[in-house]
Protein backbone atom coordinates (compact mmCIF):
# COMPACT_ATOMS: atom_id res chain seq x y z
CA UNK A 1 0.00 0.00 0.00
CA UNK A 2 1.02 3.05 -0.77
CA UNK A 3 1.91 5.61 2.11
CA UNK A 4 0.71 8.73 2.94
CA UNK A 5 -3.51 9.61 4.15
CA UNK A 6 -6.08 8.54 2.01
CA UNK A 7 -8.35 11.39 1.00
CA UNK A 8 -11.67 10.65 -0.27
CA UNK A 9 -13.28 12.99 -2.64
CA UNK A 10 -15.97 13.12 -5.66
CA UNK A 11 -14.50 13.11 -8.98
CA UNK A 12 -15.45 12.19 -12.90
CA UNK A 13 -17.02 9.24 -13.18
CA UNK A 14 -14.19 8.26 -16.52
CA UNK A 15 -11.82 8.34 -13.40
CA UNK A 16 -12.86 5.30 -12.11
CA UNK A 17 -13.04 2.70 -14.74
CA UNK A 18 -9.84 1.63 -14.75
CA UNK A 19 -10.00 0.18 -11.44
CA UNK A 20 -13.70 -0.60 -11.58
CA UNK A 21 -12.56 -2.81 -14.91
CA UNK A 22 -9.70 -4.50 -13.40
CA UNK A 23 -11.32 -5.26 -10.51
CA UNK A 24 -14.90 -6.00 -11.28
CA UNK A 25 -14.95 -6.69 -14.98
CA UNK A 26 -11.97 -7.74 -16.21
CA UNK A 27 -13.72 -9.65 -18.93
CA UNK A 28 -15.24 -6.40 -20.60
CA UNK A 29 -13.44 -3.66 -22.09
CA UNK A 30 -13.69 -0.23 -20.34
CA UNK A 31 -15.93 1.45 -23.05
CA UNK A 32 -18.56 -2.01 -22.87
CA UNK A 33 -18.43 -1.36 -18.56
CA UNK A 34 -18.88 2.05 -19.21
CA UNK A 35 -22.05 1.98 -21.23
CA UNK A 36 -24.06 0.69 -18.16
CA UNK A 37 -23.26 3.70 -16.08
CA UNK A 38 -26.64 5.63 -15.33
CA UNK A 39 -27.31 9.42 -15.87
CA UNK A 40 -26.22 11.48 -13.33
CA UNK A 41 -24.28 8.92 -10.99
CA UNK A 42 -22.17 10.73 -8.78
CA UNK A 43 -18.50 9.18 -8.47
CA UNK A 44 -16.47 8.60 -5.35
CA UNK A 45 -12.25 7.85 -4.94
CA UNK A 46 -10.33 7.10 -2.39
CA UNK A 47 -6.92 8.78 -3.17
CA UNK A 48 -3.31 8.01 -1.34
CA UNK A 49 0.28 8.97 -2.53
CA UNK A 50 -1.02 10.14 -5.95
CA UNK A 51 -2.65 6.64 -6.61
CA UNK A 52 -6.41 6.01 -6.88
CA UNK A 53 -6.80 3.02 -4.50
CA UNK A 54 -10.84 2.61 -4.32
CA UNK A 55 -13.62 3.76 -6.00
CA UNK A 56 -17.78 3.54 -6.19
CA UNK A 57 -20.85 5.38 -7.43
CA UNK A 58 -23.94 5.93 -6.78
CA UNK A 59 -27.44 7.37 -8.09
CA UNK A 60 -31.15 7.45 -8.22
CA UNK A 61 -32.78 3.77 -9.22
CA UNK A 62 -35.75 2.22 -8.20
CA UNK A 63 -38.70 3.81 -6.19
CA UNK A 64 -39.07 6.92 -5.40
CA UNK A 65 -36.19 7.65 -2.79
CA UNK A 66 -33.59 4.78 -3.55
CA UNK A 67 -30.08 4.92 -4.73
CA UNK A 68 -28.05 2.19 -5.47
CA UNK A 69 -24.61 2.09 -4.82
CA UNK A 70 -22.48 0.52 -7.67
CA UNK A 71 -19.04 0.06 -8.62
CA UNK A 72 -17.39 -0.31 -5.61
CA UNK A 73 -13.72 -1.53 -6.37
CA UNK A 74 -10.65 -1.67 -4.18
CA UNK A 75 -6.92 -2.19 -5.14
CA UNK A 76 -6.40 -5.51 -4.38
CA UNK A 77 -3.07 -4.24 -2.37
CA UNK A 78 -4.82 -1.70 -0.40
CA UNK A 79 -7.65 -3.76 0.82
CA UNK A 80 -8.34 -3.85 4.35
CA UNK A 81 -7.45 -0.28 5.39
CA UNK A 82 -10.28 1.35 5.11
CA UNK A 83 -10.26 2.90 1.98
CA UNK A 84 -13.55 1.37 0.58
CA UNK A 85 -15.40 2.01 3.61
CA UNK A 86 -14.58 5.57 3.58
CA UNK A 87 -15.96 5.49 -0.33
CA UNK A 88 -19.15 3.91 0.63
CA UNK A 89 -19.46 6.32 3.45
CA UNK A 90 -19.34 8.96 1.19
CA UNK A 91 -21.44 7.80 -1.63
CA UNK A 92 -24.51 7.16 1.41
CA UNK A 93 -24.15 10.61 2.67
CA UNK A 94 -24.15 12.07 -1.19
CA UNK A 95 -27.24 10.11 -1.03
CA UNK A 96 -28.84 11.03 1.83
CA UNK A 97 -28.42 14.50 1.46
CA UNK A 98 -30.16 14.27 -1.52
CA UNK A 99 -33.11 12.65 -0.17
CA UNK A 100 -32.59 9.12 -0.29
CA UNK A 101 -34.65 7.00 2.46
CA UNK A 102 -32.81 3.99 1.24
CA UNK A 103 -29.54 2.58 -0.83
CA UNK A 104 -28.90 -0.49 -2.02
CA UNK A 105 -26.75 -2.61 -4.08
CA UNK A 106 -26.12 -5.71 -6.24
CA UNK A 107 -23.52 -7.37 -3.48
CA UNK A 108 -20.95 -10.31 -4.57
CA UNK A 109 -21.38 -12.76 -1.96
CA UNK A 110 -17.54 -12.41 -1.66
CA UNK A 111 -18.25 -8.75 -0.05
CA UNK A 112 -21.32 -9.07 1.66
CA UNK A 113 -19.25 -8.74 4.89
CA UNK A 114 -17.94 -5.28 4.15
CA UNK A 115 -21.85 -4.65 3.21
CA UNK A 116 -22.90 -6.37 6.24
CA UNK A 117 -20.33 -4.10 8.88
CA UNK A 118 -21.68 -0.98 6.85
CA UNK A 119 -25.14 -1.68 7.98
CA UNK A 120 -26.49 -2.89 4.59
CA UNK A 121 -28.86 -5.99 4.86
CA UNK A 122 -29.24 -8.61 2.64
CA UNK A 123 -32.99 -8.67 1.18
CA UNK A 124 -32.56 -11.36 -2.15
CA UNK A 125 -32.15 -15.15 -2.63
CA UNK A 126 -28.71 -15.39 -4.17
CA UNK A 127 -28.37 -15.39 -7.83
CA UNK A 128 -25.99 -15.27 -10.53
CA UNK A 129 -24.76 -12.86 -12.78
CA UNK A 130 -22.95 -14.28 -15.85
CA UNK A 131 -19.37 -13.86 -16.26
CA UNK A 132 -18.93 -12.14 -12.53
CA UNK A 133 -20.76 -14.68 -10.15
CA UNK A 134 -22.82 -14.75 -6.97
CA UNK A 135 -24.61 -12.17 -5.48
CA UNK A 136 -27.35 -10.27 -3.53
CA UNK A 137 -29.11 -7.74 -2.95
CA UNK A 138 -28.37 -6.00 0.00
CA UNK A 139 -30.34 -2.43 1.52
CA UNK A 140 -29.62 0.34 4.17
CA UNK A 141 -32.77 1.80 5.52
CA UNK A 142 -31.55 6.08 5.75
CA UNK A 143 -34.94 7.13 7.30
Amino acid sequence: MAAGEICVREVPLASTRALRQAVLRPHETVAQMAAHEPPGAVAVAAVQGGAVIAVGFVAPEGEPGAWRVRGMATAPESRGHGAGTAVLDALTRHARAAGARRIWCNARVSARGFYDRAGFRVVSEQFELPHIGPHVVMERRLA
